[in-house]
């Protein structure tokens, strides 16, 4: 099929040619970027945590009688708790994993506090913090029970040993094996590295060092505990109200919530979460609208042109010529509609990548944008382009 004449049909035509080329540029730049960001999204939020969150639940309580026991109730507490059946292990905890609310200092390789340190996100947690968290130790060992210091409300004093994730270790001892070192705090006091987690998330699910951390041996406390339970696969859900009901016989404090990780978790990643239902629906309307555009351009091509489809016709075209040819000048529309998106979503993905510190856009994306309008487009037009090739030969003869 010649080109000439289609190219010469939209040229005594263009206005509707231009601002359809122009939409589906539009809808290229946003749809490719905004997939982009989507699928980032969706691959922050599916991270490999590191800790068993689909098992473990919150507890947290607070104390408002006048000299509260909390030594004694944290001990009984947790003899409970590590004693119902159901539960893999409890401990205290300071701070909630995953929740966007914690603790955090820098740790040094050497005393004096020199340089920045190494930041790490900290949680002081007893001898069953490790299997309470479900976290993978790769070397070294957890906590012992001796070393856990008591609960006690203020104190500068540093802990003598402390279990850190396979990230801080790699940042502190970069060409040393780090287990076994000795690690400083601001005030160089010194803490040796008794064990290496894998890889586990700390509190701030947006932090770039979010697998930066650390464990302290420490019985957290005071006015306010909180206690991490992980139960048995199928056992959370059925423990979480019988623990409540224990814990909240205790006279002298309430328990303010007991909730799940995964609330926590979902909690934290609302906004990418939210963000990617909402360029979700941005592009289905785009896409929607481009189609749309699509169609009443071809529409409206086939309809000014109902006679020259009969000439057609009528010195021999078939009615598949006539499909091709409304396939092909849409082909012309879209591609030089998409040559201007290319250009327009590199751009938008360069900007984004220099004011937002995104990851600048993958070409494959881009390719499959490409690919993905000129379908739409193809389908768009096929159902004007049958009814064109319906058009009898014998409206040629018609005066219009």
């Amino acid at each position: 099929m010649s080109i000439r004449p289609i190219l010469s049909a939209l040229l005594r035509n263009k206005t509707g040619a231009i601002l359809v080329a122009v939409q589906i540029a539009l809808t290229l730049a946003v749809v490719v970027n905004s997939i982009y960001i989507i699928v980032q999204r969706i691959e922050k939020i599916g991270r490999p945590t590191g800790i068993d969150e689909n098992n473990i639940f919150m507890v947290n309580t607070q104390n408002y009688a006048r000299n509260f026991p909390f030594e004694a109730t944290i001990r009984e507490d947790l003899a409970y708790l590590n004693g119902l059946p159901g539960v893999v292990a409890a401990t205290t905890i300071n701070a909630i994993p995953l929740s966007g609310g914690g603790s955090s200092t820098a740790y040094f390789n050497a005393p004096g506090g020199k340089g920045e340190g190494v930041p790490g996100n900290y949680f002081e947690v007893t001898e069953r913090g490790i299997d309470a968290l479900g976290a993978h130790l790769s070397s070294g060992r957890g906590f012992s029970a001796a070393v856990i210091r008591p609960p006690v409300q203020r104190t500068s004093e540093f802990v003598p040993e402390i279990i850190v994730t396979r990230d801080v270790a790699k940042q502190l001892f970069p060409d040393t094996e780090p287990l076994g070192k000795t690690v400083y705090s601001q005030l160089s006091q010194p803490a040796r590295i008794v064990g290496i987690i894998d890889h586990m998330h700390g509190s701030w699910t947006g932090w770039d060092k979010v697998g930066n951390v650390v464990l302290h041996p420490v019985t957290s406390c005071c006015n306010r505990i909180s206690y991490l339970v992980r139960t048995k696969p199928g056992d959370r859900d059925r423990l979480m109200p019988i623990v409540e009901a224990k814990l909240v016989r205790t006279s002298g404090r309430v328990v303010n919530s007991v909730r799940t990780l995964s609330f926590y978790k979902d909690r934290s990643y609302s906004d990418d979460r939210n963000m990617a239902i909402f360029l979700s629906v941005v592009i289905v309307l785009l896409v929607a609208i481009a189609s749309l555009g699509i169609f009443g351009l071809a529409t409206f091509n086939v309809q000014s042109r109902t006679k020259q489809i009969g000439t057609r016709r009528a010195i021999g075209a078939r009615r598949r010529d006539i499909v091709q040819y409304f396939l092909v000048e849409n082909w012309l529309i879209t591609t030089s509609g998409i040559v201007g998106g290319c250009v327009l979503a590199l751009a938008v993905g360069y900007w984004l990548s220099v004011h937002f510190e995104l990851p600048r856009l993958d070409l494959y994306y881009l390719v499959g944008g490409v690919f993905g309008l000129w379908l739409v487009g193809q389908l768009a037009t096929l159902l004007p382009a049958r009814r064109a090739s319906r058009v009898p030969p014998a409206v040629a003869t018609r005066t219009v």
